[in-house]
């Protein structure tokens, strides 16, 4: 936890390096390239988000963490539900962030596939070992310094990018007048789930309850230094959101016919833009997935050493054995994030995988046990179980005549129900008890 010393900048840095990634930067060019300006969503909603986590979430959960010394969401789920519920969330969410991880290695192979010609295996590989090795070397407080240097490469590489690149093609006037949809201009579009204004059920809720933003928030030295550091980061958010979007947009009407989604913004910036400005440009992309990865191995390391080792297999585990087991455990998630990115297609298809399993479940019961009293374990797994269940349910097209609905906003819904009817069960039992 970096010895839950870090002021607003370097929360700030931690949290803006590990939400802007694969998919708010490759990804997001990616579907503005389809869907044009109403592409924002994609990132604007983790913004909105962000702004949720930094004055209603993020400092009670803070308060919680200093009082019980939390290290983990595990912790907090058990000393909220029970050991049940932790090995429960901690099962799901783990499944969908070695896909998380896996995309960011997506859109780093990219990258390197349109500069040199590399194939998507050694291009994953370069970036996966890149990350393990700083990550596995310099834990929390080593990334939050690498994530200092990372957000100034980011900054001024599409900083510089962005209007060189309008510039190519006349501006946004030029843009609006090439051969694009004539809804490409149009923020509010949306063409179903998946697009436009619609992510913000799926992007919105994540950026409330991902276990790695949680566990970065209990660095902060103060309940003051965690709300300046993750706010500023929100409206970072909301501005940089427009930037791989106009890229995008950029390469729609410069580059038409660009069959990939994950080569559209390395194209862009490779074929518009002179070399020196482009390799700039290429090497801020290839930093953000990179200082994302830290994040998600953050996860996957804390979650493994303390929440199934410490907690299920060797409970008396000194600090020195839980560091040897997060080591460990973060080189063998950076080696099956390399696999799953050979596998997996698309970018934006691996990060729906895990926003839509961590939304699902965790949304409910981290709010849950922060808003209400009554409901325990029973009703934090029926949650759980309900929300996973519908949203593979409305995504494996059970309820086909239905396509405006939503896979991740019917599980939270879902979820939502069966947590208040299960509590409202049990509440019922324990006043008959009472009165009998």
């Amino acid at each position: 936890m970096a010895g839950r010393r870090l002021g607003p900048g370097l929360i700030f840095t931690s949290m803006i390096a590990a939400n802007i990634g694969a998919g708010s930067t490759v990804g997001a060019a990616g579907l503005a390239y389809r869907d044009g300006a109403s592409a924002w969503w994609w990132v604007g909603s983790a913004a909105l988000g962000s702004l949720v986590f930094a004055f209603w979430v993020a400092p009670r959960l803070w308060r919680l963490a200093k009082q019980h010394d939390f290290y983990t969401t595990g912790d907090y789920l058990e000393f909220r539900y029970g050991r049940s519920v932790r090995a429960a969330a901690t099962l799901m969410v783990g499944m969908g962030t070695l896909a998380l991880l896996a995309g960011q290695l997506i859109a780093g192979a990219a990258i390197l596939n349109v500069l040199t010609g590399m194939p998507r295996w050694a291009g994953a590989l370069i970036g996966g070992g890149i990350m393990t090795i700083y990550f596995t070397a310099g834990g929390l407080q080593g990334s939050v310094r690498v994530n200092t240097l990372q957000l100034v490469v980011m900054l001024a590489g599409f900083g510089l990018a962005l209007p060189a690149a309008l510039a190519t093609v006349g501006g946004v006037e030029g843009i609006a007048g090439s051969a694009v949809p004539p809804w490409f201009d149009d923020l509010t579009y949306s063409s179903g789930p998946g697009s436009g204004w619609t992510l913000l059920a799926l992007t919105g809720p994540a950026f409330i309850v991902s276990p790695g933003l949680i566990q970065k928030s209990w660095g902060a030295r103060s309940e003051r230094a965690l709300r300046r550091g993750v706010a500023l980061n929100a409206l970072v958010l909301a501005v940089f959101a427009f930037m791989p979007v106009m890229l995008g947009m950029v390469a729609r009407a410069a580059i038409p016919g660009i069959e990939d989604p994950n080569a559209v913004l390395p194209t862009v910036l490779r074929q518009q833009l002179p070399a020196w400005l482009g390799a700039l440009a290429l090497a801020a992309v290839f930093s953000t997935e990179v200082d994302t990865c830290d994040a998600i191995l953050f996860m996957i390391s804390t979650s493994a050493s303390n929440d199934v080792y410490k907690r299920f297999l060797n409970p008396g585990a000194t600090d020195a054995r839980l560091l040897q087991v997060a080591r460990a455990t973060a080189v063998a998630g950076g080696a099956i994030g390399v696999a799953l990115a050979i596998v997996l297609q698309t970018v934006i298809g691996a990060l729906t995988i895990f926003y839509s399993l961590l939304v699902v479940t965790l949304f409910v019961p981290v709010l849950g046990g922060l808003y209400t009293r009554g409901p325990r374990s029973p009703a934090a797994l029926a949650a759980i179980g309900a929300g996973v269940l519908t949203m593979f349910a409305v995504r494996n097209g059970l309820f086909g005549e239905y396509p405006w609905l939503d896979p991740t906003l019917a599980g939270v819904v879902a979820a939502a129900g069966a947590f208040a009817a299960v509590a409202a069960v049990r509440a019922n039992v324990r006043v008959s008890t009472i009165e009998h």
